[in-house]
């Protein structure tokens, strides 16, 4: 009996190792899945177009390594992270209206040379320089979100109203308002370039909103410009006109002073005229006034 319990039990213990090894499997299996899961969630993938900056905040290698990541899988060891940068050009606007960014207000604020108040939207095209991205992390600690909405959304802002503080509204509203962008452009362009970021074009987004007051006066002023030009214009016409007939007049009357001159100068020039108009035929009734034509010269 009890060797048959002895062997049934051996049995028991012979049949139980297979079941402890394919669990041992399995919790290995389940082991590494989970590794890789976390190893997974510890990396970070940079976009195309982007480049990465590393971060470390632990060890004796803490801070912004200075070798940008390019884009791809990368992993994130405790303590580290990746700020992606644009390295390709792209386009940005600030605008009244919400976007992608969110609903915030983010129009450009500026005045003239008489302090009118004005806003506008803005867009620029820009890109970050791909060596360049650590030195700019590490001189602001700012992500690239964070510095286009902060810092470069300011120097831009400043950079419009310096140039729209020279220039009246007028020269705005008229056509100069591209001349001004443009000037704003280098300024911003002259303090990011050198730090690696390159803003090659800033364009308004549609038109200056300006006051209502200004753009009345301004469409009152261009109607009595237009009025006072075309008064100006009747006014050369007629006095083209009036011109004309002088001439026509004066012309006429040099003609009749040569023609009076010509007849002073030679009397029977008016006979021979006479005579070449007459039909040869004498007046029905006379009187002891001479005829109209000195026969006796005429033979």
């Amino acid at each position: 009996m009890n060797v048959f319990n002895m062997s049934k039990g051996g049995s028991g213990s012979g049949a139980g190792g297979p079941r402890k090894v394919n669990m041992n499997i399995v919790l290995i299996g389940a082991a590494a899945v989970l590794a890789l899961m976390g190893l997974a969630s510890c990396g970070q993938t940079i976009q195309p177009g982007n480049v990465g900056v590393k971060i470390r905040t632990l060890g004796p290698s803490a801070g912004v390594d200075p070798v940008p990541l390019r884009s791809g899988w990368h992993i994130n060891l405790p303590g580290e992270r990746i700020a992606e940068f644009p390295a390709i050009q792209r386009t940005y606007t600030y605008t009244r209206e919400s976007d992608e960014r969110g609903p915030e207000n983010e129009e450009v604020n500026f005045s003239d040379n008489n302090a009118l108040p004005m806003t506008a939207d803005v867009q620029l095209v820009m890109r970050i320089d791909q060596t360049k991205a650590p030195a700019l992390y590490t001189k602001y600690r700012l992500t690239f979100d964070q510095l286009f909405e902060g810092p470069i959304r300011n120097d831009v802002r400043s950079a419009i109203a310096a140039e729209t503080e020279l220039v009246s509204v007028e020269y705005l509203y008229r056509g100069g308002r591209q001349q001004v962008i443009q000037k704003a452009l280098a300024r911003v362009s002259r303090k990011w370039e050198p730090q690696g970021v390159n803003i090659s074009q800033l364009d308004w987004i549609g038109t200056i909103r300006y006051p209502q007051v200004i753009l009345d006066s301004i469409q009152a002023k261009t109607k009595a410009d237009a009025d006072a030009s075309a008064a100006t214009a009747q006014v050369a016409v007629a006095k083209a006109q009036a011109d004309a007939k002088i001439e026509e007049a004066r012309g006429q009357a040099e003609a009749n002073r040569l023609i009076a001159q010509s007849i002073a100068a030679s009397p029977g020039v008016v006979q021979l005229r006479a005579i070449e108009k007459w039909d040869g035929k004498l007046p029905q009734v006379t009187g002891s006034a001479t005829p109209f034509i000195n026969l006796k010269n005429a033979e």
